[in-house]
């Protein structure tokens, strides 16, 4: 594997995506490219009910909207006091967020696979080869219960990887803080439905 990213050192400053101001940059664009209110709620991955929409996709289909993201994400990484190595998480909301971050922090990454193919090597990792003595930053596009993400921490945690902070442009339940505090993962959210202006989503029981 490649060697730790010194985050600090790396830090583009060219890019106005500091953690200060960016944050809020990042929050705008976040809702004026990827929010929209429905007349009817939808049910959401998590089995939820919303009329508030996010694509993340959408939102970040620009590569000067996704490089913005993924330095804040990086950013807030380094604020923590952090190092990575690695980024990725489940295919495929964390795909262009991982090249992304991958791609600002010079460092690898991977896409975690939904279930592993049923031929050649069967793995559910794909791209980067990681394990014991990696550091690992997930991320997600959207997390409400954190299905997503904590299925990825889990494919991660058997490599022998070390997953040292999660992130995700936007957290719309606040359940996920408290599950990665408890295995002692830092939670590192660009927007929540607090900052979105929009209601939190009641988890399906």
């Amino acid at each position: 594997m490649v060697a730790f990213v010194d985050v600090i050192a790396e830090r583009d400053t060219g890019s106005g995506c500091g953690s200060g101001g960016s944050s809020l940059e990042v929050v705008k664009l976040l809702k004026s490219k990827g929010l929209s209110r429905l007349d009817e709620p939808i049910q959401l991955a998590s089995g939820a009910w919303s009329s508030d929409f996010f694509d993340g996709k959408e939102a970040l289909a620009q590569w000067q909207d996704l490089k913005l993201a993924c330095v804040a994400i990086r950013d807030s990484v380094s604020d923590a006091g952090l190092a990575f190595n690695a980024v990725g998480g489940l295919t495929m909301g964390a795909d262009a967020l991982a090249v992304g971050v991958a791609a600002v922090s010079d460092c690898a990454w991977f896409f975690v696979r939904k279930a592993a193919k049923n031929r050649g090597t069967r793995r559910r990792i794909e791209g980067a080869r990681i394990g014991a003595g990696d550091k690992v930053l997930l991320v997600d596009d959207v997390v409400t219960t954190g299905g997503s993400i904590f299925e990825a921490f889990e494919v991660v945690n058997e490599t022998g990887a070390q997953t040292v902070a999660a992130s995700t442009l936007v957290d719309r339940c606040g359940l996920a803080g408290p599950r990665f505090a408890e295995l002692g993962v830092y939670f590192l959210p660009l927007a929540t439905y607090e900052t979105l202006g929009i209601d939190p989503v009641i988890p399906a029981h």
